[in-house]
């Protein structure tokens, strides 16, 4: 067993002397790095199917109208679309379309899952997420239509929602520092994906094989947790042992325990009040993220500026590009500040929504310079919100109710980005029809 973890998820006594020199200060090393690389790896389909969400849509539109070919798919003309006569150059389709296929798989994985997931072992978790992501790449790689890409994007969805929560309730089982390991994984996440998607599409590669060279990753995740995490309780072979799933690995104890009500699993009653007592923490990530994400799918394809080197298609891209490097840098700053307050950066976020609805409507910024910085500063603080709410869920959650906790608290980001889906299609269709 690795000597820095204790089964609950709190520091042992000696971790100070073990993270100091000896095989101690390796395991823990080792298990941070690895739920790095789990962030990294499960929210990369995620990402990468949202910064392709405009070529994506580009690309069916043309298959509707002409024979495509690689510059048509990869690239739009400056200028309004010769398809509407809107001030804006809009695709038929909003890019929220991808995104509510991207979350709504997974805000129902993680409203049910919760109660019943735990039957499941980790290992079979993770090869479910594995073949979905794999899955999603091949097939938005080789769609034909609409409806062939968004079932891709869903896919994606089911990996990165059913890897979130899965993940999430494993950390209870480490030294809580793997939280901050992981947050900053998924950021790095953030930024891999929309920036090697960016980087290779401008560096001539099309949209289709950009994504079929991303079918490493999956394979990635799968070698990060079989072979690079530690785990406390568990055989070498990766498969959960009754340990696991106990507080005291005394069975008869535990028993003598579970009687008491100190531990055995929750039931009904018990998860419906741990929901309750997370509303703290869940309303203000979801206002978090539903501004930022109504910024992103709603706002940012009408920010177009034809004066711009970049075309439409690209500035879309490097937007993304941007909000991900500053939700990468909050989400790895857990190691040196800690933000109890995340309400405030709810307020914050919403102020930068209403900015750049007002920048659409009235269309008085200048230059895109000044969306990029907007857009990197959404990032910090939707980056900042995720982390510290899961640390501070981690921090102050009972040990008998934290796995469920940590995996319910995620529907949060998931309600607040599907609401927003949900708002940034009338309000495109609406702009275009301007």
């Amino acid at each position: 067993m690795d000597p820095t973890v204790s089964v609950n998820g709190d520091q042992d006594p000696m971790v100070a002397s073990n993270l100091q020199a000896g095989p101690g200060r390796f395991y823990f090393l080792r298990n941070i790095s690895g739920f790095w690389l789990l962030g990294l790896c499960n929210n990369f389909a995620y990402v990468v199917m949202l910064s392709a969400a405009h070529d994506i849509l580009k690309q069916q539109e043309t298959h509707n109208t002409t024979s495509p070919t690689p510059t048509t798919w990869l690239h739009q003309q400056d200028g309004r679309n010769s398809s509407n006569s809107s001030r804006y150059d809009c695709n038929p389709v909003s890019t929220a379309a991808v995104l509510l296929a991207d979350i709504l798989p997974t805000l129902i994985i993680k409203v049910t899952a919760p109660f019943f997931i735990h039957k499941c072992p980790y290992g079979f978790r993770v090869l479910l997420c594995v073949a979905a992501a794999a899955v999603s790449f091949l097939v938005v790689s080789f769609s034909s239509a609409v409806w062939m890409s968004l079932l891709g994007v869903i896919f994606a969805s089911i990996s990165a929602g059913l890897g979130e929560l899965s993940f999430l309730s494993l950390t209870v089982f480490f030294n809580r520092s793997v939280v901050g390991g992981w947050g900053s994984g998924t950021g790095g996440a953030g930024v891999a994906g929309a920036l090697l998607y960016s980087a290779f599409t401008q560096a001539g590669l099309s949209p289709r094989v950009t994504l079929l060279v991303m079918l490493v990753v999956p394979a990635f995740m799968a070698i990060s947790y079989f072979f690079l995490l530690e785990f406390p309780h568990l055989s070498r072979s990766g498969e959960e042992t009754r340990p696991l799933l106990r507080e005291d690995p005394d069975e008869a104890e535990g028993k003598k325990r579970e009687e008491r009500g100190h531990t055995g699993e929750l039931n009904c009653r018990e998860k419906i009040n741990i929901l309750k007592g997370l509303l703290k923490f869940v309303i203000p990530l979801a206002v978090v993220y539903f501004a930022e994400y109504f910024i992103n799918q709603g706002l940012l394809e009408l920010l177009f500026f034809p004066g711009f080197y970049l075309s439409h298609a690209e500035q879309y891209r490097w937007y993304q590009t941007t909000y991900q490097f500053g939700v990468f840098f909050s989400r790895s700053s857990l190691f040196c500040v800690k933000i109890r307050k995340v309400w405030i950066l709810s307020a914050l976020q919403c102020v930068n929504a209403g900015l750049l609805f007002a920048a659409v409507y009235y269309q008085f910024l200048p230059s895109a310079a000044i969306v990029f910085a907007i857009i990197a500063y959404e990032g910090l603080l939707g980056g900042a919100a995720y982390v510290n709410t899961f640390h501070f869920i981690s921090k102050e959650t009972g040990k008998r109710e934290r796995e469920f906790a940590m995996a319910s608290a995620s529907m949060g980001d998931s309600f607040g980005i599907a609401l927003s889906g949900l708002a940034a299609i009338p309000l495109h269709n609406y702009f275009c029809s301007l």
